[in-house]
């Protein structure tokens, strides 16, 4: 027995730090290139006194969406600003290469403006308006000074084609493609990015120009090219994080062989250690409980026999197949994805990992209030789906989104005027005040934020995310709850 529980130890251990390794990769926060501009700023303490809440709004947009601008104070001393990760870095690796990008930037203060080249993202700011310049006076390559190895010629053919591949995947895939190519032995990683909040048009002349300008590192081992409003790098090696890219078909079977082969090997010892310790008598029948041991195949089939009943594979192919460019956002304990059913009817996919009770019993309270209430301020619940490999909740798709990119994107902030911030306001307390007082199930919601109220095309408000939410007996006047939602 104690020689088993040392080998689960270990298979723990590696378990353990291939998750670590799958969800934190590599933030990539070495630096590639950073200019200063050559003007001072009007007034140091007030550009300071715009820098630091420029940098935390920042902070906020890309943690929530790995790209964000900015504009805070006054011209001549305002500042812009512009952050923006790489496609291939994951949520939490993005929040360290932009926690450099912080730390970095500010040493062109007290000039106006500052441009910070990382190899996992980028970041500026000047005192101008510059979110649609693709060019600037600093526009460079990178090159490194060791020669490959190889064919010149083999391998000089080899980074035009890798790079030409990326630069257009990446128009067609919302700025970002990584690729590679091989021949003789050879193989070539290319990574191309635009900032987002570039056009078709833009980011692809400023693709054009950056093509251009990194050939001309060949046959140099690796070359960066850096543009004011793109991104592209080429190596020997593989450099960019497996997990969170989009490959192109020339490398896809290399990179699942090696996700692949150890994760066969580890299953087949896996494998063999259940086989020994079942044989020993050591494995207890014991497993975790799926759904119905929860809740007892009553509640199951109730949903499946009922009209909020949808089929898993028909929600994975209205979303195509829950693709990244179908993602609308995120929740604490779900994403939601934009979906067409077969009838042509747009909704929103809420996809739920329930590994615990506790979200088991988020999703079963958010069917069960949702389906009880009925209002113009509510969001309205479709169905849900339990026969897949998630749990699924499906609602009513609204044009406009959430309330917080409104709020919080400078880009998007002029579309809401007064009157409509006002109606927006009255609807949401006129949600609350029917939740409250005129549903026949009395309901606190708990978790009420800016990203928990859509918008519909005339902007009407929609409160949405019942997960959290609590009803209470019509003869209570008040509910004590503990800390609940964001705080």
């Amino acid at each position: 027995m104690g020689r088993l529980s040392s080998l689960h130890i270990l298979l723990l251990g590696f378990i353990s730090a291939v998750i670590l390794q799958t969800v934190t990769g590599d933030p990539r926060t070495g630096l590639v290139k950073q200019f200063c501009s050559s003007t001072l700023t009007a007034s140091g303490s007030i550009l300071a006194e715009n820098f630091v809440p420029a940098m935390d709004n920042l902070s906020s947009l890309v943690n929530s969406h790995g790209y964000g601008t900015n504009i805070t104070g006054i011209d001549p001393n305002a500042v812009y600003a512009l952050a923006q990760c790489y496609g291939d870095l994951s949520p939490i690796d993005c929040k360290l290469c932009f926690s450099e990008i912080r730390s970095q930037l500010p040493k062109c203060y007290p000039n106006t403006g500052g441009i910070l080249f990382l190899d996992g993202c980028f970041g500026r700011y000047e005192n101008y308006s510059f979110f649609n310049e693709i060019y600037s006076q600093n526009d460079t390559a990178v090159c490194s000074f060791s020669n490959n190895g190889s064919n010149p010629s083999i391998f000089g053919r080899l980074v035009k084609v890798v790079v030409g591949n990326v630069s257009l995947q990446a128009l067609n895939n919302h700025g970002f493609a990584v690729g590679s190519a091989s021949l003789s032995n050879t193989t070539v990683y290319a990574l191309a990015q635009c900032w987002e909040n570039l056009n078709h048009s833009l980011c692809s002349s400023c693709l054009d120009s950056a093509t251009s300008e990194i050939l001309s590192c060949s046959p140099a081992m690796e070359g960066r090219a850096l543009y004011a409003g793109c991104f592209i790098r080429y190596s020997t090696g593989l450099f960019w994080n497996v997990n969170n890219s989009t490959s192109s078909s020339n490398d896809k079977s290399k990179i699942i062989w090696m996700i692949v082969g150890p994760l066969l090997g580890f299953i087949l010892i896996l494998v063999l250690v259940f086989l020994l310790a079942k044989r020993k008598g050591l494995l207890g029948s014991k497993k975790s409980p799926s759904l119905t041991d929860l809740y007892g195949p009553e509640i199951a089939a109730a949903i499946s026999k009922s009209n909020l009943n949808f089929k898993y594979d028909e929600l994975k192919k209205a979303t195509n197949n829950f693709s990244f460019s179908n993602k609308l956002g995120q929740g604490s304990y779900g994403t939601v994805y934009k979906g067409i059913l077969s009838d042509g009817t747009e909704v929103a996919v809420k996809m739920l990992f329930l590994n615990t009770r506790q979200w088991i019993d988020q999703f079963f309270n958010e069917v069960d209030l949702v389906n009880q209430v009925r209002h113009k301020n509510l969001v309205r619940l479709l169905g849900c789906s339990l026969d897949g490999s998630e749990s699924l909740l499906v609602y009513e798709y609204y044009y406009n989104k959430s309330l917080d990119l409104f709020i919080f994107d400078e880009g998007q902030d002029k579309f809401l005027d007064w009157q409509q911030r006002f109606d927006i306001i009255l609807g949401v307390a006129e949600g609350l005040s029917y939740l409250h007082e005129e549903s026949d199930t009395r309901i606190i919601h708990r978790d009420i934020k800016a990203s928990n109220i859509l918008l519909d095309a005339k902007f009407k408000p929609k409160i949405t995310d019942f997960g959290l939410a609590r009803s209470f007996a019509q003869d209570q006047t008040h509910l004590t709850t503990g800390i609940a939602g964001t705080l």
